[in-house]
């Protein structure tokens, strides 16, 4: 198995988005965190922060999978991205000094 991390940016489209749609599409998202959790995928997803703790850097999702095509399958689902809301990207962690497994 290995760590997989998805970094991700809104569109501009999406920034324009009402205070609504976005919640929407971020309970959405919470809520497939939870089922993927809930079916024994290891993953954590958050959103990025400046020095004043002000939101804008985007989001970071971190799962754990058997490939890359793999994590690539089950971040398709998530509802930022089905929804083309986001600009992403997907790469493999390589650990320079231990066993990644350590983590978990």
């Amino acid at each position: 198995m290995a760590w997989f991390i998805k970094t991700e940016k809104f569109k501009q489209e999406t920034k324009s988005l009402s205070f609504q749609e976005k919640d929407y599409f971020l309970q959405q998202h919470k809520d497939w965190i939870k089922l993927k959790r809930s079916l024994g995928i290891e993953i954590f997803s958050g959103y990025l922060i400046n020095q004043n703790k002000l939101p804008g850097g985007g989001g970071l999702l971190i799962l754990k999978s058997k490939s890359y095509q793999e994590a690539r399958k089950i971040i398709l689902k998530d509802p930022m991205i089905a929804n083309n809301l986001v600009n992403w990207e997907l790469h493999e962690v390589i650990s320079v000094d231990k066993d990644l497994s350590e983590l978990s």
